[in-house]
């Protein structure tokens, strides 16, 4: 048996867009959360956040006080006319997460990169906090 993660918001942001798509089918919602994957390596925390089509100029990153803060907007795409759609799937407008950040993060050397639609942010982890190994003697 496999265990899922319920995230009762997301299941209540999915029936009020079906819902607001039954009365106003031009609608679309105006904020979002990306996917985004932590992993952790010897010498990094590594945050991976999807963000297919969205203008890498168009996102933000920000570090303040052990807060890493990620925000940006996915336009809508003008070239059809709403009232054409006849099924929504993709979510559009603003979106924002926030990350507490571990006091072993070295802040002033993060790094951010946007490739293929998947922003990767690395997080160096400070020397002291790196394991050591230690040799028996």
């Amino acid at each position: 048996m496999k265990l899922v993660k319920w995230e009762p918001f997301k299941d209540l942001a999915r029936l009020e867009f079906g819902i607001d798509r039954w009365f106003d089918p031009g609608l679309f919602p105006t904020v979002w959360n990306p996917s985004v994957d932590v992993y952790e390596t010897d010498n990094d925390i590594v945050l991976k956040a999807e963000l297919p089509g969205i203008d890498q100029n168009l996102i933000d990153v920000q570090v303040d006080n052990h807060t890493l803060s990620l925000r940006g907007e996915r336009k809508v795409e003008n070239e059809t006319k709403k009232e054409n759609y006849r099924r929504v799937e993709r979510s559009y407008g603003s979106f924002s997460r926030t990350f507490t950040l571990p006091e072993t993060v070295e802040q002033e050397k993060i790094r951010a990169e946007y490739k293929d639609g998947v922003l990767t942010i690395t997080l160096p982890k400070r020397p002291e906090t790196k394991p050591k190994q230690i040799k028996v003697a």
